[in-house]
């Protein structure tokens, strides 16, 4: 196996490859694939939460002999070896057929969402990293990423009896987790040394592969360091300002050094957030080192270097006093502090002497190109940070966009890709972003599309009560629990679906706001309602955790009939379920809070039509017939007069449009107007959120650094 711990497990000559194949998550968004992993041996496939490293080194020999001797199993394999090798073999990229040879970008991210095998990330940041990794291996595009490896990740939950969130932090078993120790260019274990403050810090560097990219993670725990080093990269966004501060340094500072470690060479240099933006303060640090005057190593780092913001509102992002940033750069930069001033300048806000660095200003100034994720959230941005795009050079440009895609191959349900396969032809996923290939879903008939659709909410149902009959069997489950994790949950209800990270801004308790009157809508006898609620509070975030039991206590509440659900710990694997499964995807969050959100995106493509408050991106497709908006375009003066108008519209939206739409059948219990909306979502939506599309225009922007175009 690749690892360089554990047991190796002793694979048939004839299937050998498995653990190559277990290594790549390649397999994770190629369903033959994951289905040879399935067919291997589905119970453990299961039990193994889908990760087939884990499946590895826990099958039995007897298993593993007689797959090497099925005939049907080893053609499945040698057709999944032959694709996977063909695909590894590729070469130049799928965008621009003339040219030969794009510059190496390096992608740097605080957080990385590929697999549940790997949890490394909180929220739409991480999913959004993982889906641009697996699009660019797709496309054949030259991109290496950056990032940490987290032992403890983000955490698991469990929502008590009471409806108060537990947080369960599990260390990472390296021997069963799809990574491996970094070689450097001798082949041996790559350790990097840097400092922070006066203390010596050892790096080790992890290798994950991603289809042909390659995403390094940094990890400070080892037993040289300091007791208090080696937590620095326990935990996804710790509370502790000094640890993020260091955190951030760790991941900037020595991601750069990490790859000039490795020999590579990026032109292109991508931040993903201000956290990312000590990678920039490192570049221009290493050219005033080797000669350039302060302004000539600006114009340097700005030429190459394209960043990225994702939040819309000022406390969002990180400022750190500059004292703290002086006391840890001071060593880690060198004795010589003839730049000392210039360097924490760049992280001050212009004519504001508070004594801040903030990681977001720092990255505007040092970057060439500079992109929001909508085009809403690129007037937001360029409102909000307007003094300092004032006051940067003249060789750079204004806040652009890239509103923000999904990688298809990895949220589309099966059922789905299958769908498509059949009315859009095999090779649909290569014409993703063409839009007059989604014309084609027009001839779908709509029981065929509708009987999919019913499909995927069956599986949704069923595993909902799969997880109760876990919790009963593993824990002490009450029955008013079992009722708020969906027991009394109907195929033949009309569901919504509310899943995304708890916080007040995204106001899960909109909908929650009259329960005199949403009481009446679940439990109409003859057009009931369901709705079901998944997400996480931010563990130091008292107030989240409050937003969320106050929701839990709806589920709890026998006047709703059981007709809410809270589903606990949610995760990718839920995720795709979730958007997939119900027929209604809410979304409510305070306008101009939310720079994009991808969770509808993700449930359009699975044909679950979208309700929303006109932010973010559903602000730039929504046209009247493929789905519904919550309120109007305009932000109310008052919070609170925003809510009760959002209050009122969704209610009478959801009474007067969808639940009629809904149950409006023909004599085979077909809701041809429902199917209708379905598909003018899908064909107006899809090819304009595909992960394709955003690389693309990504693509172009690093094209255009790379041929200097911003100097």
């Amino acid at each position: 196996m690749p690892r360089d711990c554990g047991t190796e497990v002793k694979l048939p000559e004839r299937i050998d490859r498995l653990d190559e194949l277990a290594y790549n998550l390649w397999w994770s968004w190629h369903p033959e694939a994951r289905n040879l992993f399935r067919k291997l041996d589905h119970p453990l496939w299961s039990e193994s939460n889908h990760n087939p490293v884990k499946q590895l080194r826990e099958i039995s020999e007897q298993t593993l002999q007689s797959a090497a001797s099925d005939e049907h199993f080893i053609r499945s394999y040698d057709a999944v070896m032959a694709a996977f090798d063909a695909e590894m073999a590729s070469v130049g990229n799928r965008i621009d057929s003339g040219n030969d040879h794009l510059p190496l970008v390096a992608f740097f991210s605080m957080e990385f969402a590929i697999h549940q095998s790997l949890p490394m990330y909180a929220g739409g940041l991480g999913i959004l990293a993982g889906d641009i990794c697996k699009e660019a291996s797709d496309l054949g595009l030259p991109v290496v990423a950056l990032g940490f490896m987290y032992p403890q990740g983000y955490f698991f939950q469990r929502v008590s009896s009471d409806g108060w969130q537990e947080e369960v932090y599990q260390l990472l078993d390296f021997n069963t987790a799809p990574l491996s120790s970094c070689p450097d260019r001798e082949g041996n274990e790559l350790l990097l040394e840097m400092r922070l403050g006066n203390q010596r810090l050892l790096i080790k560097v992890w290798l994950v592969r991603i289809g042909k990219i390659n995403l390094y993670l940094l990890d400070t725990d080892l037993v040289e360091n300091t007791p208090q080093d080696r937590l620095l990269t326990a935990r996804l966004y710790t509370a502790d300002k000094e640890q993020r501060l260091k955190q951030e340094m760790v991941l900037g500072i020595g991601g750069v050094r990490v790859l000039q470690a490795l020999g590579l060479e990026p032109s292109v240099w991508h931040a993903n957030e201000g956290h990312t933006s000590f990678m920039m303060l490192e570049r221009l640090r290493q050219e005033v080192e080797n000669g350039s005057s302060f302004s000539e190593g600006m114009n340097k780092v700005q030429t190459t270097t394209l960043f990225t913001t994702h939040t819309p509102v000022a406390a969002g992002h990180d400022v750190f006093p500059v004292s703290m940033v002086h006391r840890h750069l001071r060593d880690c930069f060198g004795k010589d502090e003839s730049y000392w001033q210039e360097f924490l300048d760049l992280g001050k806000y212009p004519n504001v002497n508070d004594g801040n660095f903030n990681m977001t200003v720092l990255g505007f100034r040092l970057s060439g190109i500079r992109n929001a994720v909508s085009a809403i959230h690129e007037k937001t941005s360029q409102t909000m940070w307007q003094p300092v795009l004032s006051a940067t050079t003249e060789k750079t440009e204004p806040i652009t966009r890239v509103t923000n895609g999904v990688h298809l191959p990895t949220w589309i349900a099966p059922e789905m890709s299958e769908l498509y396969a059949r009315h859009l032809g095999t090779s649909w996923l290569e014409a993703q972003d063409d839009a007059k290939l989604w014309e084609k879903i027009e001839s779908i008939p709509d029981e065929e599309l509708w009987a999919v659709r019913q499909v995927l909410k069956r599986t949704l149902v069923q595993i909902m009560l799969a997880r109760n009959r876990e919790c009963s069997s593993t824990r002490v489950c009450s029955a008013d629990q079992v009722l708020a994790r969906g027991a009394m949950f109907d195929v033949d209800t009309l569901t919504i679906g509310f899943g995304r990270r708890f916080t007040e801004y995204k106001r899960p308790e909109l909908i929650l706001s009259d329960t005199q009157l949403l009481k009446k809508i679940l439990t109409d006898q003859k057009r009931p309602v369901q709705l079901v609620f998944a997400g996480k509070s931010h563990p130091a975030d008292f107030a989240s955790k409050s937003l969320l039991n106050r929701v839990y206590a709806s589920a709890l509440d026998r006047n709703f009939e059981g007709r809410i659900a809270f589903i606990e710990d949610y995760d990718i694997h839920l995720a795709h379920n979730l958007v997939s499964g119900v027929d209604v995807w809410l979304n409510t969050p305070r306008r101009l809070e939310e720079a994009c959100g991808t969770s509808g995106m993700k449930a359009a493509l699975n044909g679950t039509l979208n309700f929303s408050v006109p932010d973010g991106w559903w602000y730039e497709v929504f046209n009247q017939s493929n789905g519904w908006i919550i309120g109007n375009f305009d932000k109310p003066k008052e919070l609170s007069q925003e809510d009760i108008e959002d209050a009122r519209s969704l209610y009478e939206t959801l009474g007067n449009s969808i639940i009629p739409l809904y149950y409006e059948r023909d004599r085979a219990g077909i809701p041809h107007g429902w199917v209708r909306m379905i598909k003018d979502s899908i064909c107006s939506i899809v090819p304009r959120i595909c992960a394709r599309r955003m690389m693309h225009e990504y693509y172009n922007l690093y094209r255009a650094l790379s041929l200097n175009k911003y100097k």
